[in-house]
């Protein structure tokens, strides 16, 4: 029985590890809402700008929904992480 026990207690405990070491991908259809609607009002330079704004992820998720919050995009929060993990891997490459 213990054995039994000891298994399915591992296994949940392995697939959490397994997703942890796991990188984080963007949606394919975040560079589409990038595409439309963040290139609109500025290019891609406010990412790579030495005295740029956004210093963390967390900070960037939030630029992200003010940047939709403010265009009235209506995103899902699903939406606002994507484009958030999107130009993280493109230009601010933060640790997750």
């Amino acid at each position: 029985m213990n054995r039994k026990f000891h298994s399915r207690a591992v296994a949940p405990a392995a697939a959490l590890m397994l997703a942890a070491l796991t990188p984080v991908q963007a949606s394919e259809n975040a560079e589409t809402l990038y595409q439309a609607h963040c290139i609109k009002c500025h290019g891609s330079e406010i990412y790579t700008r030495e005295d740029r704004k956004v210093t963390s992820l967390e900070g960037l998720e939030r630029q992200v929904q003010r940047c939709e919050l403010s265009l009235g995009l209506q995103w899902f929060d699903e939406d606002i992480a994507d484009v958030a993990t999107y130009l993280n891997q493109h230009y601010y490459q933060f640790a997750r």
